[in-house]
C-alpha cells in the first residue's frame, strides 16, 4: 500500500512539473499591455530581450525580481503570475545555508 500511495505522489509530482509552462506567462502578458511581440514586452519589463527569450525556451527561470517586475508593470498579483506559469506551491521553503556567510580560506 506505501508502495503504490509512494508512486501515486511521484505520478503527481511529474504532472505538476510538465504543467510549467513560462509561454503561456509571457504570451498573457503580452496581451494584457497590448504589446506586438517579446521585444516589446523585454522593454516594457526593461531587460535584455535575450532574458525572455530564455525563459521562453526554459533556459532560465522567471526569478523573484522579474516577477515582482512583472508584478507592477501589469497589475497582476504575484499569485496570478505563479498559477498562469504553472507554479501552483502554496509553500516556499529557504534553505538555511542562505543565510549563513560565506567560508573564506584563510592563509
Amino acid at each position: 500500500m506505501t508502495t503504490q500511495t509512494d508512486n501515486d505522489t511521484g505520478s503527481t509530482a511529474l504532472m505538476d512539473q510538465f504543467e510549467y509552462n513560462p509561454n503561456r506567462l509571457l504570451d498573457t502578458l503580452i496581451e494584457k499591455l497590448h504589446l506586438k511581440n517579446d521585444a516589446a514586452l523585454s522593454r516594457a519589463l526593461e531587460v535584455a530581450p535575450p532574458v525572455i527569450s530564455k525563459i521562453r525556451h526554459r533556459r532560465l527561470p522567471v526569478g523573484a525580481s522579474l516577477l515582482i517586475r512583472m508584478h507592477e508593470v501589469s497589475d497582476l498579483s504575484i499569485r496570478d503570475l505563479r498559477y498562469l506559469m504553472g507554479d501552483r506551491r502554496n509553500k516556499f521553503r529557504i534553505s538555511d545555508k542562505q543565510f549563513k556567510p560565506k567560508e573564506t580560506a584563510e592563509a
